[in-house]
């Protein structure tokens, strides 16, 4: 690579995806930084070039640093690809204030890679990084394409939304390979929503499965699924084609049908007759569907659309209510027109 190309880049996360994203940025020659708040964590990353507990057999390659200090992650880096779980979006911005830089020129370009809403204020997360950073320059990397893959270097699409051209056409190049291919588009909120709410039909997806259900279910749930989701994304501002493209259906689908789907998992567990704690505890990893389900269904209630399977979940999940009933409620209800701009 040019050394002109080669761009600074601090990953602030080492999960799964933050080192399968290490794995495609290093690959591309740029210079990798990976922070995480464990010391422990960063020792066995150091050792072992890989997070064996969370995505085994991905090996990084000896010029990918790993750290628990912040300043070092941040300070100096042209990138900064934010790779954490929604629910601690806003505290690990917050440890990175300080180390951002003063001058406007030389303010990094932050990729969001999370998906969620926190709950308390209902912001996607590329709002709650403005909140803490106001006037950076933020974007959001999304679409199907699980950590397990992407490690493995098998063939995958996602979608770069921003609010400019540049910074969106400067994120494709950097990340974009022969394995790993960029689209870029201007919605960043509806591939936030696409993004977020995808996790809670997965769990619902999962919920079908290890109640039984068969593949008809599976298939309306996820045709009722990206409804709802694009219902609510427009209501919000969103683009309705998003709903159409990766971080819509795409995404909706690679995380309903698949193994890897950790809130696939979940669902599938909590179908069976396990309890949410349990689920999670079980699956071991984070469950992001869960935390963004209630402020799916706080939003839902907010611009007054019809979020049925979103509501579903959250009876399963917090009111306690068993799935077997819940999927009765949902087959017996009011009778309905399923697209609506017929004209009879």
């Amino acid at each position: 690579m040019e050394e002109n190309l080669r761009k600074k880049i601090g990953i602030i996360g080492a999960g799964s995806w933050g080192i399968a994203l290490a794995y495609v940025l290093s690959e591309n020659g740029h210079d990798v930084t990976i922070w995480s708040r464990s010391e422990a964590s960063v020792q066995k990353l150091r050792t072992y070039r890989e997070n064996e507990d969370k995505l085994p057999g991905v090996k990084l390659k000896d010029s990918v640093k790993f750290t628990c200090n912040m300043e070092e992650a941040v300070s100096g880096k042209e990138i900064l690809a934010l790779v954490i779980p929604s629910a601690h979006m806003r505290e690990t911005v917050k440890l990175m204030v300080p180390y951002m830089p003063k001058d406007d020129e030389d303010q990094p370009v932050i990729v969001n890679c999370t998906k969620g809403i926190e709950e308390s204020s209902l912001m996607v997360m590329s709002d709650v990084i403005l909140d803490e950073l106001p006037g950076s320059k933020v974007c959001v990397l999304s679409g199907p394409s699980h950590a397990e893959e992407v490690g493995k270097a098998m063939p995958t699409t996602i979608v770069v939304g921003a609010f400019d051209k540049d910074t969106a056409k400067l994120v494709q190049n950097v990340f974009m390979n022969d394995f790993f291919r960029v689209y870029i588009s201007s919605d960043m909120l509806g591939i936030e929503i696409g993004a977020a709410l995808k996790n809670v039909i997965a769990l619902a997806a999962g919920i079908a499965d290890g109640y039984g259900l068969g593949d008809n279910a599976k298939a309306a749930l996820i045709t009722r699924g990206i409804a709802e989701m694009a219902r609510l994304g427009v209501a919000m501002g969103g683009k309705y084609e998003t709903f159409s493209g990766l971080s819509g259906i795409g995404d909706l689908v690679v995380t309903c049908a698949s193994m890897h789907s950790r809130n696939r998992r979940a669902g599938i567990l909590i179908g069976q007759g396990k309890s949410m704690d349990e689920a999670m505890a079980e699956v071991k990893m984070v469950v992001e569907g869960v935390y963004s389900a209630k402020a799916a269904y706080a939003l839902s209630r907010k611009y007054e659309i019809e979020m049925p399977l979103v509501q579903a979940v959250n009876e399963i999940l917090f009111d306690g209510r068993k799935p077997g009933e819940v999927i009765q409620e949902l087959m017996i209800r009011d009778r309905k027109i399923e697209n609506t701009s017929l004209d009879w």
